[in-house]
This record gives structure tokens, sequence and C-alpha cells, in this order.
């Protein structure tokens, strides 16, 4: 079976080599950065050398130089493919995924663009095409599990996940470095935050109500409100439901001020007679200190936390997931967290086990029992481990 992706950033190039390693895979990654598609070759190279040393192999991943912002350029591409992974921008994913689902592929989707992707659930239903969205860590294995335990229970009442990525070392100023689009980052920190309390939608500004928390094998951690509720807050009938981000403690503080100051700001200003955005600066100035270096730990930590009633009963489901980067495979946690969920998505489906046509969030996937138990091994199987706890409460 021949597999497309679409992208070879940070999570990009982890996904070709894991898929590689199944030999009915023939695994092509394309995008416009030479640099990035000879990094995804060097680091096979490395395994390749690893694996003829331990007796294994995979096959070899093709590279595609390709400009990916034409969607019709990615329609001709695509069309000599069985499936695609689409890990574009966001910027640029609704677009690209409409290409796809146009080209009549089944395709899973981590480019978390802000569009509505259930626009395209008329086309994908018409060219007969299973698409799933959002099949990262947070959105994507936390919709998961959700979307189970909301199977599960007869009534939903309470949804809280909280989830971050941070480097294991705390370094001063910021003691945090971006896992994935700084500028991303920052709309977590200026986007108000959107959630639900009895049964209403609430608006709060982002970074608010924080809190406090205990994470075993981390410490204390700060949570705040940010808006990454997505598709949750219309495909599951639930009173309240919340998404927090977790930072090291002073984080949030910190960010306050640059954000009040206005350095997160579009708006032009001047400056000795020149118009300047004050977001481009900061980003000049911050963006190469939150950089991810070459072999520096990061950690991923997530709690999912479901409560309802059961035949009368009220109870409570409970994820736990703590991640840290592989120095084995030299791939950082966040990248393996989004990354594999989206490979053993895929897996899914040309398993034959997730069939439904048209536009899929992840919480549809929680509706089957066989396919989150599929998605877990799998995960598991490369170290990734969601802790399960179910207590009455």
């Amino acid at each position: 079976m021949k597999i497309i992706i679409l992208g070879a950033g940070l999570v990009g190039a982890p996904m070709a080599l894991d898929l590689s390693h199944d030999p009915e895979f023939e695994v092509t990654i394309a995008d416009i950065s030479q640099d990035s598609l000879r990094n995804v070759v060097e680091r096979q190279r490395a395994q390749s050398t690893e694996h003829r040393v331990q007796g294994t192999g995979h096959g070899e991943i093709k590279t595609i130089l390709a400009d990916l912002s034409d969607p019709s350029y990615v329609a001709r591409l695509v069309a000599d493919f069985d499936m695609v992974i689409n890990a574009v921008p966001g910027f640029m994913g609704f677009q690209t995924l409409k290409a796809i689902i146009g080209a009549g592929k089944n395709v899973v989707d981590i480019a978390f663009f802000i569009e509505d992707p259930f626009e395209l659930d008329e086309l994908a239903r018409k060219n007969n095409v299973t698409a799933i969205m959002d099949m990262g860590v947070a959105p994507g294995m936390c919709n998961v599990l959700i979307g189970y335990a909301d199977h599960l229970l007869d009534e939903t009442e309470n949804i809280l996940y909280m989830v971050g990525g941070l480097p294991e070392i705390r370094e001063w100023p910021y003691e945090y470095k971006a896992v994935f689009s700084p500028v991303d980052v920052i709309e977590e920190y200026t986007r108000p935050a959107r959630y639900i309390e009895n049964g209403k939608f609430i608006v709060k500004p982002a970074l608010s109500d924080p809190e406090l928390l205990n994470f075993p094998g981390i410490g204390t951690l700060e949570a705040f409100n940010t808006d990454g509720l997505r598709s949750l807050a219309h495909t599951v009938k639930c009173a309240n439901m919340k998404e927090k981000t977790l930072r090291y403690p002073g984080h949030i503080e910190k960010m306050r001020v640059l954000r009040e100051t206005g350095f997160f700001s579009q708006e032009e200003i001047e400056v000795r007679g020149i118009r300047v955005k004050p977001m481009d600066l900061t980003a000049k100035l911050l963006f190469p200190k939150w950089k991810l270096k070459e072999g520096e730990v990061d950690i991923t930590v997530m709690q999912v936390m479901v409560e309802g009633k059961k035949d009368g009963k009220k109870v409570r489901y409970t994820w736990d997931l703590y991640d840290k980067y592989d120095p084995a495979s030299r791939i950082h946690s966040m990248a393996r967290t989004t990354g594999y969920s989206a490979t053993v998505a895929l897996r899914m489906i040309t398993a034959g086990l997730y069939s439904r046509k048209g536009i899929s969030v992840p919480e549809f996937i929680g509706m089957q029992p066989e396919c989150v138990a599929f998605l877990l091994n799998g995960l598991k199987e490369r170290g990734v481990i969601y802790r399960e706890s179910q207590e009455m409460i």
C-alpha cells in the first residue's frame, strides 16, 4: 500500500519513519524544504544502520520536493497513492484536505486548521472517503478517550482535560520550549477561551483561572484556560466541559505581561519612522529562546477526566499520560505522542476496523471500543502509554 505524508516537519518525519517499519507500506514524504526532506533521509539511514546490526529492517522512504500550497497540485500529487496523512501547517490545512478528499483518498489529518471541517463532510461522503480530523494528542487521543467514556456512560456530566508539552530542564527566563509552532503557542495566550459551564457557553480571556496542580514525576504545574474544545463542544452532550493548558509555575504571569504590554499585537506601530508589527519583533527575539535543541529532552503530560452516571451510580474515568523524549530514536515526545496517534489511526483504517465515510473527529472513533483498544495498544507498542483508572464517586 502506497502512503504519502504531506509535510516533513517536527511530526512528519517521525511518522514517515514509523510507517516505513511496516513491510506492507511504501512510504513517501513531500515538503517544500529540501533540508527537511534531507533530515528524513539521514534519520532513516541512521536507523537502518542500527537495524542491520539488530537483524531488522524497513523500506526506503521516498521524498518529493513540492510546494503543497497549491491545492490543484496536491490533488494531482496524491492521485497515485492509496492513503494520505495531512501534516501541513494549519493556515493551509483546510484547502489541502479539500484537495485530498476531492481526489478520493482516505486521509488522517493533523493540520489542526481553524476552519470547520464538517464543511467538507458532503464532499467526503460523495467521494466515499474516510477522513479523520485532529488525530494528534490534544486534540486527538483526548477526544477519543472522551468519546469512549461518553459511550460507556448513561449520562456525561463533567469533562476536564489538561495537557502540556514542556522541556524537562527548566531554564531561566521562560522555563519553556515550543514543542509545536511558536505562533500557535502565542494563540493560546491571546485567543479567548471558550468552554461549557452548566450547559452554557462561557468566554473568558486566555490565561484565566490559574490553578496549581501536582503531577507525579514532574511536580507542581500551573493550569489555565485555553480554547481547545474544538469539535467536542458540538459532538458530545455534557453540561460542563473545559480544556486547560499546563506550564511550569510563573509562566502565566510572564505571558500576561508581554500580552498586556502589546508584544503579541499584530497592529503596526511606528518606530523611528518605520512601521512594524510588535509580534514580528517578538518572534525575532522570543522564538529562538523557545527552540528545542537536538537531543534536548521534552515531556508531554496529559490528564483526561470524565464523570457521569452509569446504572444510577456516579463514575469517574481518568486517563493519565506522561511521555518523554526517546534518546534511542532521537524523537521528541510531542512528535511521538502526536505523530504515532496519526500513524496508528492510519493502520486502524487499513486494517478495516474504521470505515465511517465522511468527516470524522476523533471522538467518533471513541464510540467503537475495538478501535479505542487498537489505538491504545498501538501507542503502547511505541512506548506511549495511557494509564486508565475508574472509580465510583
